[in-house]
């Protein structure tokens, strides 16, 4: 799986290294990275925010169930490879990410800071990386395809 970086900057070292993480998923079927519309910058401080969208691969497997209670019936499901709690846990236990700040049903969000001192400088510069971390499923996956930025789990 190849991420989708169109919409993105390039700007975060933790972004960067939460997309290669994710990259390196097995249930994963798309990556999305874009610029949040709330990075600021002013004297002494950068704010950065940036909106990761994931797409679950699904996984096919077959459910026997009785039609009338007589006559046995075998239908396929399809269902999601991995969830957002799963995703949750696995970045969790991944060196340099860890566990989400904050976390729901329909969102993961990371909130790090690190200070900037350049060697011409005297002061240095805050910078506060905001990153969410949001499913969606693919276009065309269902009668509601939602894509980025809709935000629909």
């Amino acid at each position: 799986m190849e991420p989708d970086l169109s919409r993105w900057s390039g700007d975060g070292d933790f972004t960067q290294r939460l997309v290669d993480a994710l990259a390196g998923l097995p249930g994963l079927a798309g990556l999305r990275v874009e610029d949040a519309p709330a990075s600021a910058t002013g004297a002494g401080y950068a704010f950065l925010s940036n909106e990761v969208y994931v797409a679950f691969a699904t996984r096919e497997r077959r459910v026997s169930t009785r039609v009338l209670g007589l006559v046995p019936w075998t239908r396929r499901v399809r269902e999601p490879a991995l969830t957002l709690a799963g995703l949750e846990a696995c970045l969790s236990a991944r060196d340099g990410i860890g566990p989400p700040d904050y976390a729901d049903e329909g969102m993961l969000q990371y909130l790090r800071t690190q200070r900037i001192v350049q060697p011409y400088q005297t002061r240095g510069i805050k910078l506060v990386e905001l990153v969410r971390v949001f499913a969606y499923r693919q276009p065309g996956s269902g009668p509601h395809g939602a894509g980025p930025g809709s935000r629909t789990p």
